[in-house]
């Protein structure tokens, strides 16, 4: 607890709070006895309060009437007509449903009057609702000019591990969504390209936590939804900026004695444009950004302590010059007030060139043992296109949709190893050509009622990777043989969803059934030694999900949840070829693999005041079948031995956890808010086999070990159109497979200087100002330990500049 006040009072963060939301209410008149529409009837709405107007709207030829931009509140609708009798609706909108459908309205040509009916509606006004948390990059002062990856840094409960994934909750098994949609930019299971998203011209990220039926069922931990910006004002409209930095400024840890070392001082330029033109019914998008940067993506310095004695030191740094460009575009085409379509595309392009000088030496007596020097040439690309159709019916929020979508991702990487030390003299090099080809279908109705909604949908995806293996070995080569030159893997997927959200005064529910049908076949090279067969199954799963909201008093509300999700891996983890970025602690996959599957339990509450709001929320997850690395030594070399990281299935685990979110106006000029995740993993004991480079077996010991994070945040506003933001991070030490990771923490801070009555903004940012983010972990394995420190570029100043017009 007192290394939990001393961190909480070192760091300083903020929630950003968005603007309140806007309804849309609808309905039709008609006669109560002849059935007829009533057409310029007049309908107002009035404060609930004080019976003040607020706005109104005259019905249509057909008795229709449509009202939107009402903002969230308690209200009175009048509906009147001359000979008729008014009536009136109760209508108390928080934001859960934003389109209410008020259905058929009678006025009798009599004196009676109807009986009151009330709707009700509920969201939070702030960025942390029940169910999920919104982050606009606007206010993401301290992160400027980074990526992706570093905006993530200060929301609460998100974290990343070694492999640079997005950790959520304590779990790295988190589905990340591009404009809500599933991309090859961010991969099928892997979040790694996040790092290289510039998030210059992102609007805002979502962290949905408990996502509902209508969500593709993957990603036990949650999901990720990344928005891109797009304007629609009439005309030419959009922003242009510039960032600067500089990153990896200290070392962490001496290098070990190599010519190259590891980069420091980097460089980086990141120009971004972001353009939109309405014109009539026709609405142009277009984002592009550029990367041209020097980087220290990984410094992986490794102990290994074997049991007979021995003690080895080495370091991997990837010295990487790199240059990406993303272009992000589409049109918006309004064919009538019923009928719209979008075509959009996405294109993205990087290259880099990584280098390291890695020895291997003997910390009893200095001696280098080993000494080789890599190249990793590595091209990636990504391509997403997408058609969407939309319908509007003429009641307001029903609509049918479909979408048909293309994404390929494309890795070419080469690794070349020359070697020489007094073990072997030699070159060595390893080609690696996979692409990713990606088609889903997919439709969606959704129909909104008088108290709640019906969404209906399906879809169909098909995906198939096919992977290159080339490989050229030299004398004495340390390449595994025997691997073979391909591999082809393929998923199609079909999927049907039912969910349906009820609203009353007191109390919400939301119920969804997702069906997903599943077949993979994983198809190898009869060459390969290591994997007697080809791997092929299906699976039929239900995926429930339901939500259920008690309304307290006032601005306060208690939700449970539950949802049963599942966790397929793709095919980094499922690749038979290994990484050789460090040939004596490599990285392998498992073409053997199979789902994980998870029950979700959460409780969560929140209450909010006019200028403040705290958020708590209680969960539990069963996971069966979890899969992840392991680590195991290959001793079949004399010379040398080769700890080995492969994925395996490893048997059940549980999370539990309790995540608080707190927010607070001080004054006009300064906000502070705060989050702390803190949760208790659960490791169950497990023995397995592992096939790859030989059978052997491996063992996991029952662990269990509690961990937190905490996150504060302070944002002030300057004389001169000045805001200066302090975040601040901190991640305890945790259990993982076979060992722990210890505890780091980060502090940023920036700058903006508002221009020109908003037109501009400058902005200076310095991340991880002490250069204390790195990951250590501490492995103990059958016959050795090992100390794994990787203290990658965190450090970076930013330095960057936009103008809007």
């Amino acid at each position: 607890m007192s290394k939990l006040i001393l961190h909480l009072s070192l760091l300083f963060i903020t929630l950003n709070i968005f603007a309140q939301e806007k309804i849309t209410v609808s309905g039709q008149l008609f006669d109560t006895e002849t059935k007829i529409p009533l057409s310029f009837a007049n309908v107002a709405v009035h404060t609930f309060a004080n019976n003040v107007l607020v706005t109104g709207a005259i019905t249509d030829v057909d008795g229709r009437f449509e009202i939107q931009e009402v903002p969230l509140g308690k209200y009175e609708i009048y509906f009147s007509f001359i000979g008729y009798t008014g009536v009136q609706r109760t209508l108390i909108a928080g934001g859960l449903n934003t389109i209410f459908d008020l259905g058929k309205i009678e006025l009798e040509p009599t004196a009676e009057t109807l009986t009151e009916v009330e709707v009700i509606g509920k969201e939070a006004t702030t960025n942390s609702d029940l169910n999920k948390k919104s982050f606009s990059l606007d206010d993401n002062i301290a992160q400027s000019g980074g990526s992706v990856l570093d905006a993530m840094k200060t929301m609460p409960g998100v974290a990343f591990d070694q492999d640079g994934k997005v950790v959520l909750r304590g779990s790295d098994k988190v589905v990340v969504l591009i404009d809500g949609k599933q991309s090859s930019l961010t991969g099928f299971g892997n979040q790694k390209g996040l790092g290289n998203i510039p998030a210059s011209n992102i609007e805002k990220i979502e962290i949905i936590n408990n996502p509902s039926a209508k969500y593709d069922a993957n990603g036990f931990a949650g999901i990720i939804n990344i928005i891109y910006k797009k304007e629609k004002q009439d005309g030419l409209n959009g922003d242009v900026g510039l960032s600067f930095g500089l990153g990896a400024l200290g070392k962490r840890k001496s290098d070990t004695k190599t010519n190259l070392g590891s980069f420091s001082s980097n460089p980086k330029l990141v120009p971004s444009i972001n353009l939109n033109y309405k014109i009539d019914k026709l609405n142009y998008f277009l984002q592009s950004e550029f990367i041209v940067q020097e980087a220290l993506p990984n410094n992986e310095f490794t102990t290994r302590d074997y049991d007979d004695g021995r003690n080895i030191i080495s370091q991997v740094p990837e010295n990487r010059k790199q240059f990406r460009s993303i272009i992000n575009g589409g049109i918006d085409y309004e064919l009538d007030d019923s009928n719209s379509f979008t075509f959009s595309g996405l294109y993205d392009r990087e290259k880099h060139i990584d280098t390291s000088q890695v020895a291997f030496i003997n910390s009893d007596n200095d001696v280098r043992n080993r000494f080789y020097t890599w190249r990793e040439e590595e091209v990636t690309r990504y391509l997403n296109a997408s058609a969407n159709y939309r319908h509007k019916f003429e009641q307001a929020g029903h609509t049918i949709s479909a979408n048909i979508q293309y994404t390929q991702g494309l890795e070419d990487e080469t690794y070349s190893l020359n070697d020489s030390s007094a073990v072997r003299i030699g070159k060595d090099r390893t080609n690696i050509r996979a692409i990713e080809n990606t088609t889903s279908v997919s439709t969606d109705y959704v129909r909104p009622l008088k108290n709640g909604r019906v969404e209906l949908g399906a879809k169909l995806r098909i995906r198939r990777l096919p992977v290159e293996y080339t490989i050229t070995p030299g004398n004495n080569s340390i390449i595994y043989p025997g691997l073979g030159t391909f591999s082809d893997w393929g998923e199609n997927l079909y999927a049907g969803y039912v969910n349906y959200l009820l609203e009353n005064e007191k109390y919400d529910i939301e119920a969804g059934l997702r069906a997903e049908q599943t077949d993979v076949f994983y198809d190898l090279d009869p060459n390969n030694n290591y994997y007697p067969n080809n791997d092929d199954y299906e699976y039929f799963e239900l995926f429930p999900s339901i939500r259920f909201t008690y309304k307290l008093k006032g601005n306060n509300k208690l939700s449970l949840f539950y949802n049963r999700r599942v966790d397929r891996p793709g095919e980094p983890e499922l690749r038979i070829f290994p990484k050789y970025d460090d040939p004596e602690l490599l990285k392998v996959g498992n073409p053997y693999l199979r789902p994980q599957f998870t029950d979700a339990f959460e409780l969560a509450h929140k209450y909010s005041w006019g200028t403040g709001s705290i958020f708590s929320a209680l969960y539990h997850r069963l996971i069966k079948d979890q899969y992840m690395r392991i680590f195991s030594i290959d001793n079949s070399n004399p010379e040398y031995d080769i700890v080995n990281r492969i994925y395996q299935n490893t048997g059940s685990a549980t999370n539990t956890g309790v995540e608080l979110l707190f927010s607070q106006d001080i004054t006009n000029t300064f906000k502070i808010a705060a989050s702390i995740n803190g949760y208790m993993n659960t490791i169950n004991t497990f023995q397995g086999n592992l096939l790859f480079p030989f059978e052997r077996p491996f063992y996991i010991d029952e662990s269990t070990d509690e961990a937190w994070d905490a996150k504060i945040t302070s944002e002030f506003k300057l004389p001169g159109e000045l805001a200066a933001q302090i975040t601040g991070v901190y991640y305890s030490d945790k259990n993982i497979p076979q060992g722990e990771q210890l505890a780091r923490s980060s502090v940023d801070l920036g700058l903006k200087k508002t221009l020109w009555k908003n037109k501009g903004e400058m902005t200076l940012a310095a991340t991880d100002i002490f250069n204390t983010f790195g990951i250590r972990q501490e492995v103990e394995g059958e016959g050795f330990t090992a100390q794994y420190e990787n203290f990658y570029e965190t450090q970076i100043i930013r330095a960057g500049f936009k103008y809007r017009f």
